[in-house]
C-alpha cells in the first residue's frame, strides 16, 4: 500500500511535468501555414494550351483560370504538367423565361467533372419584366439565386463548384453582392470571389478585410494584381491592373492581412490588358509572389 505522503508527492511531479511540457511547447516555433495556390488568369496570356501549360509549370504557378466553353484541350494540357483549371470563367444573364443551364454550361460541366474546377460566373444582367435591373440591385436576388441552384443541382453531383464573379458595370459587381446571392442560394457549391481591381474601382481606395471577413465562410478565390493607390474610382485599367511588382497600392500588406483573417484558398494573378511580353510579366509577378509568401514557407 502506497504511503500517504507518497500522493501529494506525484500530484506534484505530474504538475512539474506539464508545466516544463508547456514551457517546451511554447518554444517551438509554430508551424508555418500551407502556401496558398497561386494561379494566372488566362488574360494574362494567349497562346495554344500545350505552350500555356509548359509556360505556367516552368514558372512555378499551381494552374489557370480559363474562360468559354471549348476548355477540355487547355484540362488536358494542364493535367499533362500536373497542373489544375481552377476555374472557367463565363459571363452570363439571368431572365425568368429562359433556363440557366444551357446545352452549352452542361457540356462545360461534364468536360469540368471530377477535375476539382469552378464555373467562375459574372451575372452580366438579371432581367424583370422585359427590364434589365439597377446594378446591385437586391430585387434581382430571388431570380439569381433561383438560377443559380438550377445550375448547381446539375454541377455538384459532378464535383464542380459554382463561384460568383464581382465585375465592375454589371448586375452583379461588389463582392458583398455575390456573398449575398450566395447566402440565398444558400447552397454548398455556391461561393464568392474577392477581385482587387474591380474592389478598388467600385468601391476605391478602402480598406477590403471587412468585405474579405464577411465573405470568408464562401469565399471561394481572391485575384490580385499590382494597383496604384488613389482615386481609384477615376483611374483605367492601366492603373489597377498591372504586374505584381509594379504599382504603389500595398498588395504585400494585403496578402498578409488576407491570410491572417483565416482564408486557405487559391489566389489568381489578374492580367487583364498588360502591356509587354506574358513571360516576362508572368515571370516578374510570380518573382514577387515568392518574395511576398517567404515568410509562409517551412
Amino acid at each position: 500500500m502506497m504511503k500517504p505522503l507518497a500522493v501529494p508527492f506525484l500530484i506534484l511531479l505530474c504538475l512539474l511535468c506539464r508545466f516544463v511540457n508547456a514551457g517546451d511547447a511554447a518554444a517551438r516555433p509554430a508551424t508555418p501555414p500551407a502556401p496558398l495556390p497561386f494561379f494566372a488568369m488566362d488574360t494574362a496570356l494567349h497562346a495554344a494550351p500545350e505552350e500555356t501549360a509548359a509556360l505556367l509549370k516552368e514558372l512555378g504557378y499551381a494552374g489557370l483560370g480559363g474562360s468559354g466553353y471549348q476548355i477540355a484541350p487547355l484540362r488536358k494540357a494542364l493535367e499533362a504538367k500536373d497542373l489544375r483549371l481552377c476555374n472557367v470563367y463565363l459571363t452570363v444573364g439571368f431572365d425568368t423565361t429562359k433556363p440557366a443551364l444551357t446545352p452549352e454550361m452542361k457540356q462545360l460541366i461534364d468536360d469540368l467533372k471530377g477535375h476539382d474546377s469552378a464555373l467562375w460566373l459574372a451575372i452580366s444582367h438579371v432581367t424583370s419584366a422585359g427590364a434589365k435591373l439597377p446594378l446591385s440591385s437586391t430585387e434581382g436576388d430571388g431570380t439569381a439565386a433561383a438560377q443559380l441552384k438550377e445550375i448547381a443541382a446539375y454541377a455538384a453531383p459532378r464535383g464542380v463548384k459554382i463561384a460568383l464573379y464581382p465585375h465592375t458595370g454589371f448586375w452583379l459587381e461588389r463582392c458583398s453582392d455575390a456573398v449575398r446571392v450566395a447566402e440565398k442560394a444558400d447552397h454548398p457549391a455556391i461561393g464568392a470571389t474577392f477581385n482587387l481591381c474591380h474592389f478598388l474601382k467600385v468601391e476605391g481606395d478602402t480598406d477590403p478585410l471587412p468585405v474579405i471577413q464577411r465573405a470568408l465562410p464562401r469565399l471561394f478565390f481572391v485575384t490580385l494584381n499590382g494597383a496604384d493607390a488613389g482615386d481609384t474610382r477615376a483611374m483605367g485599367w492601366d492603373r489597377l491592373i498591372q504586374t505584381l511588382d509594379r504599382g504603389t497600392w500595398d498588395t504585400t500588406s494585403f496578402l498578409r492581412r488576407l491570410r491572417e483573417a483565416g482564408y486557405k484558398g487559391p489566389v489568381g494573378f489578374q492580367g487583364y490588358g498588360i502591356p509587354g511580353d506574358s513571360r516576362d510579366n508572368l515571370t516578374r509577378t510570380m518573382t514577387t509572389w515568392k518574395k511576398m509568401t517567404a515568410a509562409d514557407s517551412p
